[in-house]
């Protein structure tokens, strides 16, 4: 095999839960040229990357079906001996199926998995990790071994992260996409409270979270709190959480990047379950959740907008005093 291509075009932590098949594949095939297809804003995880060849882009967000179509072609035109298909939708399906590789992997629940040369069964209620599903594509080509998911901050990201922070510091991540999948606000103050005051933290997240970030600031009252949402890139994020003494997260992305760089991590459940199988893989990671047992919990894969149930327990439920043990 000379030429793969892996393809992850949903959100960053679906893309660093894919980087273990980059990592077995380079390790099977060493000398061969491994490309990753990722929507626009996911190429920055992998400036510097050791091995990757190329990082193909598909902006989700502006012409959308042109862009497609180009990627199309250039699948095609570059004619990949392998293309491995994370995904469960149509079009990558459909890039799939006309790409000509040899060899041509997916899961069986994308519609178009009638057209690959192999299809291997997908599901998330049965308490496997995603990297496991995913790794399960290539072990017929690969081999049966775990892999983790890898990222590789740069020695510039390390020193822009020590131009910034001192001293022994924790980070916190207090923000989601889904508002279930969310600790309260309220919650992460008292947390904050909580924290010895020996030691600092640092607050990450996206530049949309800057605002529950300076809630948390301005409510905790605590000295030195750094709101770092928005600026910082996605391997800085990393570089940072690698030396935290602990890095407390929701069931979102940035577990996913402690994951990726083996950073320590204390991952809060809310709406979802770790059973999904999307979990913290870091060597000193743990769960929090509520202890109290919820005919409504999980209420869905990704959560809401808001609490289907009105009372929003799975995360009220759950006490600080969780958390402490980590500090």
């Amino acid at each position: 095999m000379k030429k793969a291509l892996v393809i992850q075009t949903a959100s960053i932590g679906d893309v660093i839960l894919a980087t273990p098949v980059l990592e077995k594949l380079h390790r099977h095939y060493p000398e061969a040229q491994i490309d990753f297809l990722v929507k626009k804003g996911m190429e920055s995880l992998f400036l510097g990357h050791p091995f990757l060849h190329e990082v193909l882009i598909w902006d989700k967000q502006h012409h959308k079906y042109l862009g497609f179509d180009k990627l199309m072609h250039r699948v095609w035109y570059e004619k990949y001996d392998l293309v491995v298909n994370l995904q469960r939708f149509f079009l990558t399906g459909l890039m799939t199926a006309f790409s000509h590789a040899s060899m041509r992997i997916g899961f069986d629940k994308n519609p178009l998995s009638f057209c690959y040369t192999k299809k291997i069964p997908h599901s998330i209620s049965n308490g496997i990790h995603e990297v496991k599903r995913n790794l399960s594509l290539i072990s017929g080509i690969t081999d049966n071994e775990d892999a983790m998911p890898l990222i590789y901050p740069s020695a510039a990201d390390l020193q822009e992260v020590n131009s910034l922070v001192t001293g022994r510091y924790y980070t916190i991540s207090p923000a989601s996409l889904w508002f279930t999948k969310q600790f309260t606000k309220e919650k992460w103050v008292e947390f904050i409270q909580r924290i010895p005051a020996d030691h600092k933290v640092h607050l990450l997240g996206s530049l949309s979270d800057q605002p529950l970030c300076d809630y948390l600031i301005r409510e905790s009252a605590r000295a030195g709190m750094k709101n770092l949402a928005g600026k910082l890139s996605f391997l800085q994020s990393a570089a940072l959480m690698r030396n935290a003494r602990m890095n407390f997260t929701n069931d979102s992305a940035p577990m996913h990047l402690a994951s990726a760089v083996n950073a320590p991590v204390t991952a809060i459940y809310c709406s979802t379950v770790p059973e999904f199988g999307f979990g913290p893989l870091s060597d000193n990671s743990h769960v929090v959740q509520t202890t109290e047992r919820l005919a409504c919990r999980p209420c869905g894969l990704h959560g809401y907008r808001s609490c289907p149930e009105k009372h929003f327990k799975c995360a009220s439920g759950i006490k600080v005093e969780q958390l402490l043990p980590q500090l």
